[in-house]
């Protein structure tokens, strides 16, 4: 008997063809061309089965390479370009950075010091487990920062269960029991949703940002180019804001019991003996801590920073011509330079080889979602190049004198909703086009409408499959669907309030879409 994931593969997979067929073979609607009519049919076969999970994602991304030519709407030569845009190079870049941290545990022991700076209270564990996930998120995978925390989490419910104190409680098994369904439930939903939370905070931290950077630089070169001081100043304050939000809602409702009704001690002795096993800081640790935070003042300093009272010039501009540098030079020769640099270069030969080799990158590299990503580059390349995009903003044209502020909402609410039953990164890739199309139709700023698209692609909190965190959390069996959605729905609910308000006031100046 299938289960139900393969059932909904085979499902997706049928309507994804027949669909491709019937749009093929359809009378072209009014106004269309036919290549617009041929994009469509692809467009229409590569949602259908990211969605459904026909085939993986990243296979599913391909495609274009075969059907585009073939259908003529973009040359093999074309259609490949899509697949090394310099946006992909900053992802893999910061990808290597990150896997430099994972190889000498430097991101293990941030994070532990992080939450041994917290009090042994449930909130407080719960506030520091999240500001160590929402930090390590700006800088390495949300993914490898929820799988790296994960254990850490269980491995201190599991400590203080035994030490749990719950007013109205006889028993301590059923203290214990209760400590696990509500405290361990919170704990474990907060690191997930920090880490979904913080990873939009720079152009490195999250698959989404860097997906719509790359459709953002393709298809409006004559706009400011956003770079990461820029898109930190607007998403570092929605971290900043929406996390201790998060944190609140989560203490008082996100579990049946309130954390307020849970009393236990030594929790910070399971995190010092942590701590204490990671022993000091090893040469390794602390060379990749010096090019980490190398590459991100060098990010900050690439252009001028106009700080209104006086403009901070950019190390680019010494340059013999600035505009050839961008984000993901920095990102690629600073990781190059961890190639180069040997392990034990600030100590005393207490480590072999260099800070990163070339097998460990290979392997722990997410090829799957660098496919994705080119994959859909070259997906709105051909919508947009083949009139389709121009199509459908004609007959947005209805929308002409709708409040933006509902446009921004109904937009963002689609982009939650699509994030919730698929990729969050293909939902950035599949509806950017069309979100672009009703922005020229409509008269507003193209960013205006595709920032808080992109920016809620990672505020999905109610189902496992929305984003890699939410899956991994749910793979630890204490987490059950309704629980989770019972969790979430509020706070999808607010980042559809918080996320869209502070895109708009900090976005309008410093990208003008005011």
């Amino acid at each position: 008997m299938l289960s139900g994931a393969s059932k909904r593969r085979n499902i997706g997979l049928a309507v994804g063809l027949i669909g491709f067929a019937a749009l093929l073979l359809m009378p072209q609607p009014g106004g269309m061309e036919p290549v617009a009519q041929r994009t469509a049919a692809v467009a229409f076969l590569m949602a259908a089965w990211w969605i459904s999970e026909a085939a993986h994602i990243a296979v599913t991304a391909l495609l274009p390479l075969v059907l585009f030519p073939a259908l003529d709407i973009l040359s093999s030569r074309a259609v490949s370009a899509h697949y090394a845009n310099h946006i992909i190079f900053l992802f893999l870049g910061g990808f290597i950075i990150a896997i430099a941290m994972e190889k000498w545990n430097l991101h293990r022991r941030i994070a532990l010091a992080t939450i041994a700076r917290v009090g042994s209270e449930p909130h407080s564990l719960l506030l520091g487990f999240m500001v160590a996930a929402a930090f390590l998120s700006m800088w390495i995978s949300n993914t490898a920062t929820t799988m790296m925390m994960l254990p850490i989490a269980m491995a201190v419910v599991n400590q203080l269960a035994g030490m749990a104190e719950i007013a109205g409680v006889d028993t301590q098994q059923e203290a214990e029991s209760l400590t696990r369904e509500n405290f361990g439930l919170v704990l474990l939903l907060g690191i997930a949703y920090a880490a979904s939370v913080g990873g939009i905070g720079t152009i490195v931290g999250s698959p989404t940002t860097v997906a719509f950077l790359g459709f953002a630089s393709e298809h409006f070169p004559d706009q400011p180019p956003i770079g990461f001081v820029p898109w930190s100043v607007v998403c570092i304050p929605i971290v900043v804001v929406f996390l201790p939000l998060t944190w609140v809602y989560l203490c008082r409702f996100g579990a049946e019991l309130p954390l307020s009704a849970i009393k236990f001690r030594g929790s910070q002795s399971v995190i010092r003996d942590e701590l204490k096993k990671l022993g000091r800081i090893t040469p390794a640790e602390r060379l990749v801590l010096m090019v980490s935070a190398a590459t991100a003042l060098l990010w900050i300093t690439r252009s001028p920073l106009d700080l209104e009272w006086f403009t901070v010039p950019g190390w680019s501009g010494l340059l013999l011509d600035s505009s050839d540098v961008h984000d993901s030079t920095v990102a690629v020769g600073m990781a190059v330079l961890l190639f180069l640099l040997p392990a034990d270069l600030l100590g005393r030969g207490s480590a072999d080889g260099f800070a990163m080799d070339w097998k460990t990158a290979a392997e722990r590299m997410p090829w799957g979602i660098v496919f994705l990503i080119g994959g859909g580059f070259a997906l709105a390349a051909g919508i947009s190049g083949s009139g389709l995009a121009a199509w459908i903003g004609s007959q947005l044209g209805a929308l002409k004198g709708t409040p933006v502020w509902l446009l921004v909402l109904v937009t963002c609410l689609l982009s939650t909703a699509l994030t919730e039953a698929t990729s969050n990164v293909a939902t950035v890739l599949m509806f950017s086009p069309i979100v672009a199309a009703m922005a020229a139709e409509v008269g507003v700023h193209p960013y205006l409408l595709l920032i808080p698209v992109a920016v809620m692609a990672s505020f999905a909190f109610t189902l496992p499959v929305a984003t890699p965190p939410n899956a991994i959390v749910f793979s630890s069996g204490w987490i059950t669907i309704p629980k989770m959605f019972r969790a979430g729905i509020a706070l999808d609910l607010l980042g559809l309030v918080v996320a869209p308000a502070m895109v708009y006031l900090l976005g309008a100046r410093i990208f003008g879409f005011g």
